[in-house]
């Protein structure tokens, strides 16, 4: 009651946190005249004159005022954009270090480059971390221009790079890169033989682009820098070939009644926890199988210490066999088995499954075996991040896991209010009983939106998902574009032109994170296109630039009266974040928009935690085949449910991390020791130390 109270005398720290940078803000745009009378020249030097000033002793924050401003100006010269007030409240939070949560749409690359020209003027270097390759160049290009033009050098940080490329990158005052990159710098810095072998410098400051998918759902995944151990790639074949002998048991035993258990079977499956169980039947039927195949003597268990490797083996191969599946949890590409990331639906190229997972899915596939790895450095995300003097992050949906941020990074979350306020529609949940209906459905939403020129986002959890709904929509006659992590080359192409009336693009949910689906189309790229081309003569390249701008005007307001860009998502994801920023992908500054979620109780999130609930409803009211339920009750339990797989993750991600701090401490000595050794010119009085 009390909290309550207070808060509406005082109002909450979000609203006393912006009414801060308000009034920051004021001082900014009294500023904006006079910097808009100084020539280009005179405006560069804004940066000597900013550095000099440093090293005379103001802070960063006395300058924060200046140059911001100085960025909004650059801004408005080389890339033909100016900053809004709202955009300089979130370059506020940036630089103190907080999360700034922002729709999408609100200009997000152009927000960071008022705290990273600021932090960058300290010499020690900023790090802009983005969730993959191709924005870290599109991004390092892009906002490139305003850096260089204001007299800041640029490097870019990607797989593939020479040292000497690695350690310009990191010269420069700011650095583009992917989170694994950084990461993987750090460790192998620190398996270096000479100082001079060495890439990154300190880690001064970073701003973290898409922060949920990096700081969140990528921090169940450490780092892992491997090196070859011994080979066991006959073992993994004979055990594959084990495998299929095993069955399934339906139903679990109750310990107190024994009841319970539908069909019996040799193993269950946890699909929550994604681990599979032998049952006692199923130990004995493991043993006679793997003493027929000749991999157990005569006699011996499964259970003696000279077998454990054989269990490990068998547990290996059930998990591949049975919970990892093609097309869905990986793709199999030129004889090779990649991993799908599970949130950004893309390829991870190069990273492999630890625990022989790896080896099993091979084996599992018929594709060439690699030989096991062992581990020779490895860190988590979460204490890589928090070994930056200071770190701050933006995205568009953070406020769900903001109580994570701060426990694990200690980092706030401010709520950045959008330019202009939100009118997008959200459509309650349409629930059918199996997953034909849904799909039915789903068509006969997509065509109707399609005939009357509105573009339609598809949104699925997975590659399998998207290639079936492509498939239906083939059959319906119906064009589309599929964007999955099979091609996410031409992923910033297809949704730059997903806003075109009428256009159907079907994505994962990486959905081109980073790139704006603008109705109507992405002009911007045509233009850049036509003013690149030098065969164009200066007086028709305006001509046709305007030409274009005309059409596209037109378009926008077509897309605009169909009721924007229509959102129709066939499942929820385990994380409400994931559906939210499908959501967010329409209605972006201002515009109309709608957003509808199809689901069936055959969807996994369904039938593993809220099925059985709704089922019950639907038996009651006799639905007949076809019919949905749409009902906020029902609404609300599907949510409880991805509240329960969040608390879920969070704790897997919250003991992964308690396990590597005791790691983490014995990592920073041996690297603080190591470093110490290959700074020093005489190591003598150390070596006598250890003796």
């Amino acid at each position: 009651m009390l909290p309550k109270l207070l808060t509406t005398i005082f109002g909450s720290r979000n609203e006393r946190l912006l009414k801060q940078y308000r009034r920051v803000v004021e001082k900014i745009n009294a500023l904006e005249p006079q910097f808009e009378r100084l020539d280009n020249d005179a405006l560069r030097a804004k940066t000597d004159e900013f550095r000099q000033r440093l090293a005379q002793g103001s802070t960063l924050d006395d300058l924060l005022p200046e140059a911001f401003a100085v960025v909004r100006e650059g801004g408005k010269r080389v890339l033909k954009m100016r900053h809004f007030d709202v955009q300089l409240m979130g370059g506020m939070a940036l630089h103190a270090g907080k999360i700034a949560e922002m729709r999408t749409g609100e200009g997000k690359t152009l927000v960071a480059t008022l705290p990273v020209y600021l932090n960058a003027l300290t010499g020690k270097g900023v790090h802009v971390v983005t969730v993959n390759d191709y924005l870290a160049r599109r991004d390092a290009e892009w906002m490139g221009r305003l850096y260089g033009f204001l007299g800041l050098t640029v490097g870019v940080n990607v797989p593939g790079m020479t040292r000497e490329e690695k350690q310009a990158a990191f010269a420069a005052d700011v650095t583009y890169g992917t989170n694994n990159e950084f990461g993987f710098d750090y460790l192998r810095d620190n398996m270096v033989y000479e100082v001079v072998d060495r890439v990154a410098r300190g880690l001064n400051y970073a701003i973290v682009d898409e922060v949920d998918s990096i700081l969140i759902d990528e921090a169940r995944t450490p780092l892992i820098i491997s090196g070859q151990a011994e080979d066991h790639t006959e073992m993994y074949v004979r055990i594959n070939a084990v495998i299929p002998g095993l069955k399934r048991q339906i139903g679990e035993a109750d310990p107190r009644t024994g009841e319970g258990v539908i069909e019996p079977g040799d193993f269950t499956l946890d699909e929550k926890s994604h681990q599979v169980f032998l049952t006692e039947d199923g130990h004995e039927r493991a043993e006679t199988l793997l003493r027929e195949a000749g991999l157990l003597v005569e006699g011996a268990s499964l259970y003696d210490a000279a077998n454990i490797t054989l269990m490990h083996h068998v547990y290996a191969a059930l998990r591949a066999n049975h919970l990892y599946h093609r097309d869905q949890h990986y793709v199999v590409q030129n004889g090779e088995i990649i991993i799908v990331d599970e949130f950004t639906g893309r390829l991870m190229t190069g990273r492999r499954w630890s625990d022989g997972l790896h080896q099993a899915v091979e084996a599992k596939e018929g594709v060439r075996i690699q030989s096991e790895n062992q581990t020779l450095a490895s860190i988590t995300f979460q204490n890589y991040f928090r070994m930056y003097g200071k770190l701050a992050g933006m995205t568009g949906t953070a406020d769900t896991e903001a109580y994570e941020f701060q426990e694990i990074y200690g980092l706030e979350t401010v709520v950045i209010p959008p330019n202009r306020p939100t009118v997008r529609q959200d459509e309650l949940d349409l629930i059918y009983k199996t997953a034909r209906e849904k799909y039915d459905a789903v068509i006969a939403d997509i065509r109707a939106s399609h005939e009357h020129g509105q573009p339609v986002l598809v949104g699925t959890t997975s590659i399998e998902n998207s290639e079936l709904i492509s498939k239906l929509l083939a059959q319906a006659k119906l064009p589309h574009q599929v964007l999955n992590a099979k091609q996410h080359a031409k992923e910033a192409e297809i949704v730059a032109q997903a806003g075109r009336p009428g256009v159907i693009t079907i994505a994962t949910n990486m959905a081109g994170r980073g790139t704006d689906i603008v109705l109507g189309g992405n002009v911007e790229k045509q233009v850049q296109f036509l003013e690149a081309d030098e065969a164009v003569a200066a007086d028709d390249k305006a001509r046709r630039i305007q030409q274009l701008k005309d059409e596209w005007a037109g378009l926008h307001e077509q897309v605009k009266a169909a009721g924007g860009l229509r959102i129709i998502a066939t499942e929820r994801h385990e994380s409400r974040r994931i559906d939210n920023q499908l959501r967010g992908r329409s209605g972006r500054q201002g515009d109309p928009g709608q957003s509808r979620f199809y689901l069936s109780l055959e969807d996994p999130l369904m039938r593993i935690f809220a099925g059985d609930r709704v089922k019950a409803i639907m038996e009651r009211l006799k639905m007949p085949d076809g019919e949905a339920i749409e009902a906020g009750i029902v609404s609300r339990s599907i949510e409880g449910a991805q509240r329960k797989v969040e608390a879920r993750n969070f704790d897997i991600r919250k003991q992964l991390l308690e396990y590597d701090d005791v790691a983490n401490d014995q990592r920073k000595v041996i690297y603080q020791q190591r470093n110490e050794l290959l700074e020093s010119e005489d190591i003598s009085d150390t070596v006598r130390a250890m003796r």
